[in-house]
C-alpha cells in the first residue's frame, strides 16, 4: 500500500480520536469512571482498525492469498466486542454494594467505538453528527431531566446514581 493512504488513515484516526476526546471530556468533567483518555483510544483504535479494513479490501497482496475473505464490516463486530469488555469493566469497577454506576459511560465508550467506525469508513458527516448527538443525550437531556424530574437530584452517594 502506498504511504498516502496509510497517512489518510492515520488522518481519519487522529479525526475520530479528537471526537471520541470531545465525548471523553465531558465525561471527564462529570468525574466518571472512563475520561478523556479512555474515549480518545477507543475511538481511535476503532477508526484505526476500520480504516487498515478498507485498506486490507484493496490491497493486491491479500487478493491473492486463497480462502482470504476480507469484510471489513466483520472488524466492527470485533470493535463492539473489544468495546462490551471496557465497558463492563467500567460498570463492575464502578458498582457499590446497593448500585450499579457506569452505565451511562459505558453506552458513551460503545457510541465512540462506533464514531471511530464511521470516522474509519470515512463517513464523516456521520461521525460529526454522531457527536453532536451524543453530547445533546449526555449534557442536554441530562439538564431537561433535572429541570422536569419531581424527585431531587441524585447524591452520587445515595444508591442512585447511573452515569
Amino acid at each position: 500500500m502506498d504511504w498516502q493512504s496509510q497517512l489518510a488513515v492515520v488522518v481519519t484516526t487522529a479525526y475520530a480520536m479528537t471526537l471520541g476526546g470531545v465525548i471523553g471530556y465531558e465525561r471527564e468533567l462529570k468525574n466518571r469512571p472512563a475520561g478523556f483518555r479512555t474515549h480518545t483510544l477507543v475511538a481511535g483504535a476503532s477508526a484505526l482498525l476500520l480504516g487498515m479494513g478498507v485498506m486490507a479490501v484493496d490491497d493486491p497482496r491479500l487478493a491473492r492469498l486463497e480462502g482470504v475473505q476480507i469484510d471489513p464490516l466483520r472488524l466492527m463486530e470485533a470493535v463492539v466486542a473489544g468495546v462490551s469488555f471496557i465497558g463492563a469493566g467500567t460498570i463492575f469497577g464502578t458498582r457499590g454494594r446497593d448500585t450499579v454506576a457506569g452505565i451511562t459511560t459505558a453506552a458513551s465508550l460503545l457510541m465512540v467505538a462506533v464514531i471511530g467506525a464511521a470516522a474509519g469508513l470515512r463517513y464523516h458527516w456521520l461521525a460529526v453528527l454522531g457527536t453532536l448527538l451524543t453530547l445533546l443525550v449526555l449534557t442536554g437531556l441530562n439538564t431537561m431531566e433535572r429541570r422536569f424530574s419531581h424527585r431531587p437530584p441524585s447524591n452520587p452517594d445515595d444508591g442512585n446514581r447511573q452515569g
